[in-house]
């Protein structure tokens, strides 16, 4: 720990790119600083304009980039990027000797970590996803711990098998509370209340697929929908101008900052399978129909949907199988057996993890006060 004055643990969350990441950072940090421990996160430029309301104690900032891409020209300035946030970094946490530095994935967490490493502070690694990540793989020789989001991850390299913990998904307060709403069950003639969404950034198929699914679905069945759906800015007039000429009830954003509250009132939801997503839906117990995006890195996404499909709380769909007619037939099909609903939203409780952020905040602390020991967990 630093020599400062102020001898409260301090502990440094590295965490950036999406709200993927910084979501369950945030879960940790509430976890860590309601034990009394002083949390900074550590973030890149890009990533730091979205944190202001992260209750970290500070925020460092620094230059990251994502080496991926087909031109060498952009691998080379991503790498140069990654270098010059590794010098920022590095004089960043020799200033503060934290206990412990968690990452949570993503290439902006790889400066702070290898800088950890090379200055001997231990670090954690989080990973979120059913499939190990690019940078926590690149990551997970130098952590004392890998903690992760699912019972079993691939991709985790033998010699680090003995360093994993499994501690589920963090989520954030909001998801804990609206956990505690109970599952609406459909009945009668009443409302289906549907909510779509597209990950942090929307989903171009989402505003192409869903509104001409509901076109073909019949009349009575379409005027019992309520819809809540997230789309990209330019497709925003377009999916809202579809609906009102179909008479469908529907909200349209960009971005709901309510979105628990809105899957907590959902009787189905549409999305995608990124592990932020999953995690939030088991936790409140609600079915799905995912939709993984197949330009995922190592397929995480689809790794992430047959979680929940093998829990029987939801029902998962390549991109290119997921037509107007086929959702169309789907929403039909749910519509004539409400039971199904329900039977689906109890089998997600059953996946989640409401206690991951104490879990892994029971993990950290370990690691921080050195108490921490390898125990060998079976992956495949």
């Amino acid at each position: 720990m630093a020599d400062a004055p102020n001898k409260t643990p301090l502990v440094i969350v590295a965490a950036g790119g999406t709200g993927g990441h910084l979501f369950p950072a945030e879960a940790l940090t509430v976890a860590l600083k309601e034990r009394g421990i002083r949390v900074e996160l550590a973030t890149d430029t890009r990533a730091a304009r979205f944190a202001g309301n992260f209750p970290a104690d500070a925020i460092i900032e620094f230059p990251a980039a994502t080496p991926s891409g087909r031109s060498p020209l952009t691998a080379i300035k991503a790498v140069m990027t990654l270098a010059r946030g590794f010098f920022a970094a590095f004089s960043a946490i020799r200033e503060r000797r934290p206990a412990v530095i968690v990452g949570f994935g993503g290439y902006p967490t790889v400066p702070p970590l290898l800088a950890a490493g090379l200055l001997r502070v231990p670090i954690v690694i989080h990973e979120q996803n059913a499939v190990l990540g690019r940078a926590n793989l690149l990551l997970s020789n130098w952590a004392t711990l890998i903690a992760t989001g699912f019972p079993k991850v691939g991709k985790i390299p033998k010699g680090a098998q003995k360093r994993v913990a499994h501690v589920g998904n963090p989520v954030r307060p909001a998801v804990l509370s609206a956990a505690a709403i109970p599952f609406q069950p459909l009945t009668g003639e009443g409302k289906l209340n549907l909510i779509v969404t597209g990950g942090s950034q929307g989903a171009r198929v989402m505003s192409d697929v869903v509104p001409s699914a509901i076109e073909l679905l019949p009349e009575n069945l379409r005027a019992r929908l309520s819809i809540i759906q997230q789309a990209r800015a330019e497709d925003l007039e377009r999916v809202r101008a579809h609906y009102a000429r179909l008479g469908v009830e529907a909200e349209v954003e960009s971005f709901f900052p309510d979105l628990p509250t809105c899957l907590a009132v959902a009787h189905l939801v549409i999305g995608r399978a990124g592990a932020s997503t999953v995690a939030e839906l088991a936790v409140i117990g609600r079915p799905a129909i995912l939709v993984p995006l197949p330009t995922s890195l190592d397929q995480d996404q689809a790794a992430n949907a047959a979680v929940l499909v093998r829990a029987k709380a939801a029902s998962a769909v390549l991109q290119k199988d997921f037509t107007p007619q086929w959702l169309a037939d789907e929403l039909t099909r749910r519509f004539a057996d409400p039971t199904s609903l329900q039977l689906e939203a109890e089998a997600a409780k059953t996946a989640g993890y409401p206690d991951a952020a104490e879990r892994l905040a029971d993990q950290v602390f370990k690691v921080a006060r050195g108490e921490w020991s390898p125990v060998a967990v079976e992956q495949t």
